[in-house]
């Protein structure tokens, strides 16, 4: 806000230009200068010859049975990342991405496969916010209640842009969301999360563990050999102190590889360390990788052992199973068709 008002005060302009054209960028989402209808012609035309405004598009959409959608969004730089709603219990989550690609190399995601090409914008992570609210509109007729940081990327390796996206969604100058309605997720960047501690973040923390073994883990998340779990639990312990918030563990149980009673019980022993619960998530298999979703059985008791042992755990049932559901693979797609 302070740039616009330099800026106009610079032109002759008054001050409460800058006033009209932030509210016509955060809150009412305009995607050109000739949308901002209370400025006059010639001051529109001045910003249109000197300024860009570079929204999102959507490049791509497919429309799973289950009624989850899911975006390829299309860059100025026709980079290309997904978003997705998913409309479930009453609930209308969206889903969004942080990077265009991800550095990380998880061994069961698509975007993992990826290289890595930057960071998205503030705007560009507020733009894919606002088209899957209109999303939520248009086709559920529905208001859009949450927020997820699931998407390509590494959220806390885009630290900065992530977190004053979010400050513009939940800005009442802004998409006036609650923090409580956001979670943000990430594979575990110790010193990252206790940044967030430092900052006393309201939104939600999410931990993309998928195994509660060193061994296991760093043969499925390289981040992990550089980030142990003896140090993400520290982090998470001063997390926890600092803001009182509630850890999520992300758990994807794969067959015959993380989905015993012993790694259960591993998993139990981790989540008991400090205030959490735990999300066991179905895999939505892709063809680079090997993996595949566990057995019912397997994942029954796996659920039961971690609620008998006291910890509050629900199993999430994967969505968009008749589309390119899993995290990268529309963005592979749509990459491959321009």
């Amino acid at each position: 806000m302070a740039t616009l008002i330099t800026y106009f005060e610079g032109i002759g302009e008054k001050k409460f230009r800058a006033k009209q054209v932030w509210e016509w960028l955060w809150e009412k989402s305009a995607k050109t200068f000739e949308e901002m209808s209370n400025l006059s012609k010639s001051l529109r035309e001045r910003l249109e010859n000197e300024f860009q405004i570079l929204p999102i598009t959507i490049d791509n959409a497919q429309f799973s049975d289950d009624g989850t959608i899911k975006s390829a969004f299309k860059l100025h730089d026709d980079h290309i990342v997904e978003g997705v709603l998913i409309p479930a219990d009453e609930r209308m989550t969206a889903c969004v991405s942080s990077q265009v690609g991800c550095s990380l190399s998880c061994t069961f995601c698509a975007t993992g496969y990826m290289k890595r090409e930057r960071n998205l914008d503030v705007g560009e992570i507020y733009d894919q916010v606002v088209e899957i609210r209109n999303q939520a509109s248009e086709h559920f007729d529905a208001s859009l209640s949450n927020i997820v940081f699931m998407g390509m990327g590494e959220p806390l390796l885009n630290y900065q842009n992530v977190m004053e996206g979010i400050d513009r969604i939940i800005s009442p100058d802004g998409l006036n969301m609650s923090p409580k309605r956001i979670t943000v997720s990430t594979a575990g960047i110790a010193k990252m999360i206790k940044k967030l501690a430092d900052d006393e973040v309201k939104f939600n923390l999410a931990i993309s563990l998928h195994a509660a073994d060193d061994t296991k883990r760093n043969q499925i998340m390289p981040i992990n050999e550089t980030n142990t779990l003896e140090a993400l639990r520290e982090a998470l312990v001063y997390f926890y102190e600092k803001t009182e918030n509630r850890i999520t563990f992300e758990y994807i149980l794969f067959y015959g590889f993380n989905d015993s009673i012993a790694d259960a019980q591993k998993m139990l022993e981790f989540a008991r360390r400090v205030p959490s619960r735990v999300n066991i998530i179905e895999y939505n298999p892709i063809a680079e990788a090997k993996y595949r979703n566990a057995d019912p059985e397997a994942i029954e008791k796996f659920s039961t052992h971690l609620i008998d042992g006291g910890v509050s755990t629900t199993v999430r049932r994967s969505r968009g199973k008749d589309i390119d559901a899993a995290c990268g693979q529309l963005a592979n797609k749509s990459k491959e068709i321009s």
